[in-house]
């Protein structure tokens, strides 16, 4: 059988003039180096820190953080800088936060394992493959499922739940139970 081509499926990518010059993650390059290796010791590391040191360094690094936090070893934070977060946040290991734009963690939200924020992607239509980076934002009693990915603008409002290994794409509406890549509503979650 002989293969079809689809339109446009001739034109290729060209990574040699890719250019992200307009992005500036708000950081010099040496608060940028200087958070990397301390964040490798500290945050993105298995050394049993307390949550109270793990704080005070990602505040000392711009983050605003309110009372409560609870974070575990392993967590990758790209720019502490472009995140905020509630009161009473869970993060769980190995979550990676890869806030090239802002990321706004609610009051009582819980992001387990695994799980990754991702506020940039890129435009495959695109012969130069652009950078895009949108904001994300976490409202009151989210709980983010293990391995689960939030992708760039979405927005998972109060209390939304994105189940183990879902992919959120669209946002979530409140109380709303996502599963699935794309994550799709299942049901209305009922808190007693």
């Amino acid at each position: 059988m002989e293969k079809t081509s689809r339109p446009g499926s001739r034109v290729s990518t060209d990574l040699s003039v890719y250019n992200n010059s307009w992005w500036n993650p708000g950081g010099s390059r040496l608060k940028i180096i200087l958070w990397f290796l301390v964040s490798s010791v500290s945050i993105n590391s298995y050394l049993p820190l307390p949550v109270r040191l793990k704080k005070w360094i990602l505040t000392l690094f711009g983050a605003k953080i309110g009372v409560g936090l609870a974070i575990k070893p392993a967590v990758n934070i790209k720019f502490p800088w472009l995140l905020t977060i509630g009161d009473y946040v869970w993060i769980g290991e190995g979550v990676w936060i890869d806030n090239l734009a802002p990321v706004t963690i609610g009051n009582h939200v819980c992001i387990s394992q695994g799980a990754m924020l991702e506020t940039g992607n890129h435009n495959y239509r695109s012969r130069t493959f652009d950078l895009f980076v949108k904001p994300i934002h976490l409202d009151n009693g989210v709980w983010i499922g293990a391995k689960s990915v939030v992708c760039p603008g979405v927005t998972c409002h109060s209390h939304a739940i994105l189940a183990v290994g879902s992919v959120a794409t669209q946002p979530l509406e409140a109380y709303g139970i996502y599963q699935g890549n794309p994550a799709v509503w299942v049901k209305n979650r009922e808190i007693q």
